[in-house]
Formats: structure tokens, C-alpha cells, sequence
């Protein structure tokens, strides 16, 4: 799985940003409301357009549209077609893509075995959960076999026991594929469950990557300082 590095990226709020992520890591942005951690993972997608340059696997991808980029992406929104079930929404992209409809089936199903909904395959996005709907649509932006998957919030709005479970379920899942991933998450508990590092964001600057550890007993300055608390 590839390495992903931004340079001199501009946009919105970000000025000038610079960020590495590592091959296979997870890794986590934090910071409040505003502070640009979404649009690090849009310029990522190629979902917006912007100044600078994205570079994954060594290869700038400035040019390269989004569905080429080998990026999985879960919108904070969820997205699900309303009119479509379980298993047609996971299926959606690939069979947009041409994929063959036998090995279609087979990835939706093992998707669905991954993520414990097999028998949610026939309901439609009402008749779901909260809990329930986020699987799907994380099933879904796996479905393509990302190289780079980006998550945006995909605990929130969920109560604290359902949260947990999500979170130890993607942490298998992560790990298990070993997806370059980019978390963005305003659970400080959080980050420090499921990230091998972590980035702090503040008015479209990163003001420290660190492993969780020194994160938070090592804050660098004292804007990070302050937001740990």
C-alpha cells in the first residue's frame, strides 16, 4: 500500500501544507471544527480542487481523477442510495466499473461477511441503524479494494457503546488489510485507540505528528498542549 505525501498544498484554510503519511499506517488527524482536517482528505480523493501537489506511491496525482486514484472514501454523510438495498449500495461502484457480475456478488458478499451484516443484504438504508449504516457505507468504500482509505468522522453520532464496537471492528478490519488510512476524528480517545500516529491540526496548519504517546505527554507547543487538555 502506498505512502502518501502532500506539498505546498493550498486550499480554503490550508496554506502551504505539508504532510506524510506512511505505507500501511493508520493515521489520524485531529483538531476542532474548521481546522482543515477534511479538506486534507478531499484534496487526497482529488474531490476538490487545489494548489500544490499530491504525491501517492512517489507519483503526483494532481492530474489523475478521483476514481483512478485508488482511494476508498467515507463522507462523514454516509451518501447510501436511499432507493437501493444493503448489498446493491455496496455493489454500486462496481458495477459502474464494468465489474463482472459473478465476481461482483463475490466481493459484496465477502464485504458483508467482514463487516457482520450478511443479513441486513435485502433492507434498505431506513430500515438500518446508525451503527448499521456506517458498516455499509465502510463496506462500501472498500469495495473497489482501495489502496488509500479515508475516514471522516465514521464514529460520530453514535452512542458511546456502538462507537466502541465500530471502532474495535475497523481496527481489526484495518489492520487485517493493511490499507494506507487517514482518520479524521475529533475523539481524542479515539485517536489514541486506533492510531499508529497522530497529526493535530489548527487553523490549516499541522502544529505536531507524533506517535499517540508522545501526543499526548509531549506536546510540542502550546496550541497542542491546550486541545489535550
Amino acid at each position: 500500500m502506498p505512502e502518501i505525501r502532500l506539498i505546498n498544498v493550498t486550499k480554503h484554510i490550508c496554506r502551504g501544507l505539508d504532510l506524510t503519511i506512511e505505507d500501511r499506517e493508520v493515521f489520524v488527524i485531529v483538531g476542532t471544527t474548521g481546522a482543515g482536517k477534511t479538506t486534507v482528505l478531499n484534496v487526497i480523493a482529488g474531490v476538490t480542487d487545489y494548489k500544490g501537489s499530491v504525491l501517492i506511491e512517489g507519483r503526483s496525482v494532481d492530474r489523475v481523477p478521483p476514481r483512478k486514484r485508488g482511494v476508498g472514501y467515507l463522507f462523514q454523510g454516509l451518501a447510501l442510495f436511499p432507493h437501493l438495498t444493503v448489498a446493491s449500495n455496496i455493489a454500486f461502484g462496481l458495477q459502474a466499473g464494468g465489474v463482472e457480475k459473478s465476481a461482483v456478488k463475490k466481493r459484496v458478499s465477502s464485504l458483508m461477511e467482514m463487516m457482520r451484516i450478511q443479513h441486513l443484504a435485502a433492507r434498505y438504508p431506513h430500515m438500518l441503524s446508525g451503527g448499521e449504516k456506517k458498516r455499509v457505507a465502510l463496506a462500501r468504500s472498500l469495495a473497489q479494494s482501495p489502496q488509500i482509505l479515508l475516514l471522516d468522522e465514521p464514529t460520530s453520532s453514535l452512542d458511546h457503546q456502538t462507537a466502541k464496537y465500530l471502532r474495535n471492528e475497523l481496527i481489526d478490519v484495518l489492520k487485517r488489510l493493511g490499507i494506507t488510512t487517514v482518520y479524521v476524528t475529533h475523539d481524542l480517545r479515539e485517536a489514541e485507540e486506533i492510531a499508529d500516529r497522530i497529526a493535530f491540526m489548527s487553523s490549516g496548519r499541522v502544529e505536531q505528528v507524533s506517535t499517540p504517546h508522545d501526543f499526548f505527554f509531549r506536546p510540542q507547543n502550546d496550541c497542542v498542549s491546550e486541545f489535550v487538555g
